[in-house]
């Protein structure tokens, strides 16, 4: 794995992880969940470690997908330029990208 792809996977985990580093959104199914549901949704993306090579094929841990209750749930992380209008040219610089990663029940993918 080449060095730009450990750093990536490395700010990815840490957005995952914290949810410092850039921004946690959910979908509107998400948001629908009872509380107690919602807290082991977001629990199971904090401890996410399946990373599968079909789900990562270039190892930037930026997908995951997990069951919680019964209900399967993905998590993705995207790479937007600061001002949140195009893509990251470079996701592995922070000054330069603003991560955002979105919770959402399968079927809303």
């Amino acid at each position: 794995m080449s060095k730009d792809k450990k750093k990536i996977a490395l700010l990815n985990d840490t957005l995952r992880r914290t949810f410092i580093g850039g921004r946690i959104t959910q979908t509107r199914g998400v948001a629908a969940l009872p509380e107690e549901t919602r807290e082991a949704v977001l629990t199971a993306v904090r401890e996410f470690e399946s990373f599968e090579p079909g789900d990562d094929p270039y190892g930037e841990h930026d997908f995951g997908a997990f069951t919680v209750d019964g209900t399967k749930f993905y998590w993705k992380i995207d790479y937007y330029d600061r001002t949140m209008e195009h893509g990251s040219e470079d996701p592995a610089d922070p000054s330069q990208t603003t991560r955002v990663l979105t919770i959402m029940l399968a079927d809303e993918y």
